[in-house]
């Protein structure tokens, strides 16, 4: 009679929450955590990696482009003192062929044009004094070019310029960078999918002794905490089982009574 009443008191105080709200709230409280720093961390490697993969495939276009002016002047010197024009067009027109190339081009000290690969020739490459520095970014018929500058005989007969297309670069960034994304996007994918496994292995045993706490709270007094566990929640299990033990001699000693 009197674990009857203790039974019907404890039961109209102890009004757990629902187990499913419960349990889904922790559960996706760990795996939200640990997902925002996994997409957060991923993020930062995906900013570093186009980072260091932009600034490596301008270095290569830089080495590209001057390596071809380099070429270019070194061929077009013997055309140029012997004022050969149509081997000088012909050599000229061969490189502007060249993968990626927007045109090639080669001027005197005076700055006019004795070849070039690009017909009809663009206005915004019609300069009569060559620029200083050895390379730059300028605009043809819209589109935009990274151009080299090298001189025919240290300058001496002229100037050499090449021009490269800035799409053939972000053509090879993209195709460097789309593999290297797609494998970061899977390992975040894989590593979301294990924060949601390790947030339920970390749930299950809080949630079993939610489960029995509840069972206590309501006089069910003869299931044993069995939690196997030497972290913290092993030691709730394990004082949890100790007040179950307390409560359960307590009751049986007021019954005998």
């Amino acid at each position: 009679m009197f674990q009857d009443t203790a039974t019907v008191e404890s039961s109209k105080f102890a009004r757990p929450q629902p187990m499913n709200r419960r349990r889904g709230g922790l559960k996706w409280k760990i795996t939200s955590m640990f997902s925002g720093l996994i997409l957060a961390l991923g993020l930062l490697v995906i900013g570093i990696v186009y980072y260091f993969t932009n600034s490596a495939l301008q270095k290569q276009v830089d080495l590209r482009s001057a390596a071809i002016a380099t070429n270019l002047a070194d061929a077009a010197a013997a055309f140029v003192s012997r004022k050969s024009t149509l081997e000088l067009d012909a050599l000229v027109g061969k490189y502007g062929r060249l993968d990626g190339v927007a045109y090639a081009l080669v001027q005197n000290p005076k700055g006019d044009i004795l070849a070039s690969s690009m017909q009809p020739f663009p206005a915004e490459l019609k300069e009569k004094s060559a620029a200083s520095q050895s390379s730059r970014v300028t605009n043809i018929r819209g589109k935009t070019v990274y151009e080299t500058h090298a001189g025919v005989l240290d300058g001496q007969l002229g100037m050499v310029r090449v021009g490269i297309w800035a799409e053939s670069v972000q053509e090879d960034m993209r195709s460097t960078l789309i593999p290297i994304v797609g494998l970061i996007a899977a390992c975040l994918a894989l590593s979301i999918g294990l924060s949601a496994m390790l947030a339920s292995k970390t749930t299950r045993p809080i949630l079993e002794l939610k489960a029995i706490a509840d069972d206590i709270s309501r006089g069910r007094l003869d299931t044993a905490v069995s939690i196997k566990s030497n972290d913290e929640v092993g030691e709730l299990g394990r004082s949890l089982e100790r007040m179950r033990a307390s409560l359960r001699a307590a009751m049986i000693r007021l019954n005998r009574e």
